[in-house]
């Protein structure tokens, strides 16, 4: 049977690493709980204790693409991936509120650069960031270790997400400007809030039952 044509069940993917590791005690709260721990498992489709929901456990930048595209039918991702992915394909119906922190640019110091080279993972958000501001960088892109960018002289600046901001300090970074603050969001599937309106519209008013305690706590 086709899933998307089964009012009865839903896919929810959730991106790895800090987002699932605070999405699991929420979803705990609506009686959610995968069968195997998603740690030790090398699976990537979960059962849980709602037979009715399943998990997919897949890298940040592609949960939007598999929600948009009907392989699941909502998905928990941050602000920072929805801001990239730039789909007017979703709904984005609730702030859960969890692995908050910052957009940010940041770099050795604050003083301007004529065409500043900047380099990041989120060549839309920081060409939008900068056109906003009537300028046009030099973006670089990277995957990883952005910090040290600017100290091997490969950019002026750097756009990344931020928490404490202890790495920029320790790397003798400092933050220039706040892009935007950024939490992890239930995104849905436009096809789906029809075909699957009964399931869809419980997970959200669970969801959101559930973060509204969790914010008080």
């Amino acid at each position: 049977m086709n899933r998307l044509h089964d009012g009865k069940t839903l896919t929810l993917a959730v991106s790895k690493g800090r987002i699932l590791d605070e999405a699991l005690p929420l979803l705990a709260r609506i009686g959610v709980r995968p069968l195997q721990d998603p740690a030790r498992s090398r699976k990537l489709i979960l059962d849980t204790s709602r037979p009715e929901l399943r998990l997919v456990i897949i890298r940040a930048q592609d949960v939007p693409t598999y929600v948009e595209h009907g392989a699941a039918e909502a998905g928990i991702a941050g602000r920072d991936v929805l801001m990239e992915y730039e789909s007017g394909e979703l709904y984005e119906p609730l702030d859960l509120g969890i692995a908050r922190c910052r957009l940010v640019v940041a770099g050795r110091d604050h003083a301007p650069a004529a065409r500043p080279r900047v380099a990041t993972k989120y060549p839309n958000v920081t060409r939008a960031y900068y056109a906003a501001r009537g300028e046009q960088p030099e973006i670089i892109k990277l995957y990883g270790s952005m910090e040290l960018a600017p100290l091997a002289g490969l950019a002026d600046r750097i756009v990344d997400l931020v928490d404490t901001g202890r790495t920029l300090r320790e790397n003798g970074l400092v933050e220039i400007a706040t892009i935007a603050d950024i939490s992890a969001r239930l995104i849905v599937n436009k096809a789906a809030m029809k075909v699957k309106h009964a399931a869809v519209r419980r997970l959200i008013a669970q969801l959101r039952g559930a973060v509204r305690p969790r914010a008080r706590d």
